[in-house]
């Protein structure tokens, strides 16, 4: 267990949020890294593994043209898993992983093409939108280095989006407090 997910499982604790996974390269790593810290099943809802082109779309909703047209390996198809997860879970954040961990390079896309991606809530008094970010990736190492470099990126990628938005609630909690209301 990694204090990635320590801290992750903490601070989702304290916000009372859940967080659900949608795997394809990382196989079920993410879900284990979270799984892993005691206390997670305050947080975790669950995963999908779509290691299969078609579960992306029959089970998280991806857009089927979409993955036509550019493969399972997109940043917008990573894009879709989270927020397909997302709601697929019923959780308040949905984070996804995809692409090549090799050993060959699958649709037209060279091994260690990552993209990871957080889908979030809407937060704050001012309805300032949480939603997405995808991350590109392009890392070099064996099938195992670019599996775990993936799981902590994607966790990273998270907390960064959690920290941002503890800032912005910081600084909303301030105002009131400052009567700025």
């Amino acid at each position: 267990m990694s204090s990635q997910a320590t801290e992750l499982v903490r601070l989702l604790t304290v916000r009372g949020e859940t967080l659900a996974v949608a795997e394809s390269l990382t196989g079920g790593l993410v879900a284990a890294e979270i799984t892993g810290v005691p206390g997670a099943s305050r947080v975790f809802r669950g995963s999908v593994t779509a290691y299969a082109t078609e579960l992306k779309h029959g089970l998280l909703g991806v857009d089927g043209s979409l993955l036509a047209q550019r493969g399972a390996v997109d940043p917008q198809v990573a894009g879709q898993m989270a927020a397909g997860v997302r709601a697929l879970l019923g959780a308040d954040w949905g984070i996804a992983t995809t692409g090549v961990a090799g050993p060959d390079p699958q649709d037209g896309k060279p091994v260690g093409t990552v993209f990871v991606a957080v889908y979030g809530p809407l937060t704050g008094r001012s309805g300032s939108a949480g939603g997405g970010k995808v991350r590109a990736l392009r890392l070099n190492g064996g099938r195992a280095e670019i599996r775990m470099e993936s799981v902590r990126s994607v966790l990273a990628v998270l907390l960064e989006q959690l920290a941002g938005e503890q800032t912005g609630n910081e600084r909303a909690q301030d105002t009131e407090r400052n009567g700025g209301f």
